[in-house]
């Protein structure tokens, strides 16, 4: 990627990075494996929550999904031991109630620490003026004129001052009246820091990908094979993008939580709406190097972070896409799509849910 001077531009590449990855290093944690077995198939899943068994399943691209891209192949099998996940991505009120317990401030909120940013970009990057070097978030820009080019994404996004998770569209806008829509601009970091106080952690890609298929094993959608049904099962974008939205699944922009079907084992939302961040890190070669004779148990992702049109940040996946995925652009609304995420960035179409283990709810 080349980082460009304009002020502008940079906040757009330190933002949304992941969204770049749309059309194009530390070491991991470690999950560890409880040894579940199908007899925990009738545990008594916590409120809000849903039980995944442990099973083994297809993992990556399917055979004949014509929207795959390279960085979800080949499909390989991996087992995965049970967990319960939320029902639907962590809500409004949800990460209200953390915030009044906490006292809180999430990174969009928080001043930017020059000297840290710069430590992710290439060398000389000049300091901005420190009026743009401000608390914010990127939004969407609802009021894209004629798109001169799909590669200039400054047409289509905007980084607005004071855009938070109370605030997801700039100062004025708030959240009242939208307890149960998932909660936005929130950042790896916020996430983790939810995932504390709730005795949760964020779910690994694969047990994520497990929790999408449901009972099943080889779905390219949380619903089944049929692209046809997308529209009655996420939301996401129908028209032109970016500029016309003709919301034929019943919502132009993001919607609230558990306002499509949902899947086989009754987790809502996986497809579509929000992005939802994972704890793996995001490499575009994980796939290639794994051992397609292997069966891979537990997997936590890749050691390293890699993406050529990010090369200088690291990242995490993220899963499922959001309001914004069209088919002609970004058509993340499948099981397998996988993008990355910069730990600091934050939008109006990233969010998050939770997953716990038995070992962790007996503590």
């Amino acid at each position: 990627m080349i980082f460009h001077k304009n002020i502008y531009t940079f906040f757009l590449i330190l933002s949304i990075s992941f969204f770049i990855a749309c059309n194009t290093q530390k070491k991991k944690q470690t999950i560890k494996s409880n040894n579940t077995t199908n007899v925990e198939a009738d545990t008594k899943a916590p409120k809000g929550m849903v039980w995944v068994k442990a099973k083994s399943f297809l993992m990556g691209a399917k055979e004949g999904d014509k929207y795959a891209m390279m960085r979800e192949k080949p499909a390989h099998e991996v087992y995965v031991d049970g967990f319960y996940i939320d029902k639907h991505e962590v809500s409004n009120k949800q990460f209200a109630a953390f915030v009044k317990a906490t006292n809180y401030i999430t990174v969009a909120e928080k001043p930017i620490n020059w000297d840290e940013i710069k430590k992710d970009l290439p060398a000389g990057t000049p300091k901005p003026a420190d009026s743009i070097l401000q608390p914010g978030s990127l939004i969407f820009n609802k009021n894209a004129g004629k798109i001169v080019s799909m590669n200039n994404y400054q047409q289509w996004w905007t980084w607005k001052i004071g855009a938070n998770w109370k605030q997801p569209e700039g100062p004025g806008s708030s959240i009242d009246g939208k307890d149960n829509y998932p909660v936005v601009h929130v950042a790896y970091k916020d996430a983790l820091a939810y995932c504390k106080w709730a005795n949760r952690r964020l779910p690994t890609e694969a047990e994520w990908e497990s929790a999408a298929q449901g009972n099943r094993r080889n779905l390219t959608f949380v619903w089944g094979n049929n692209p046809a049904d997308l529209n009655a099962n996420a939301n996401t974008w129908q028209g032109q993008f970016p500029t016309k939205n003709i919301s034929e699944d019943g919502f132009e922009y993001i919607s609230p939580i558990k306002s499509y079907p949902a899947n086989t084992i009754g987790i809502y939302d996986m497809a579509g709406n929000v992005w939802e961040i994972t704890s793996d890190l995001f490499n575009v070669n994980y796939y290639k190097s794994l051992n397609p004779n292997k069966v891979l148990n537990n997997p936590t992702g890749a050691e390293t972070s890699y993406s050529p049109s990010n090369p200088y940040q690291l990242e995490h996946v993220m899963k499922g896409g959001s309001f914004l995925c069209h088919e002609s652009y970004c058509a993340s609304f499948r099981i397998s799509a996988r993008m990355g995420m910069e730990p600091s960035s934050s939008s109006d179409h990233i969010g998050f849910r939770t997953v716990a283990t038995k070992e962790m709810l007996s503590d």
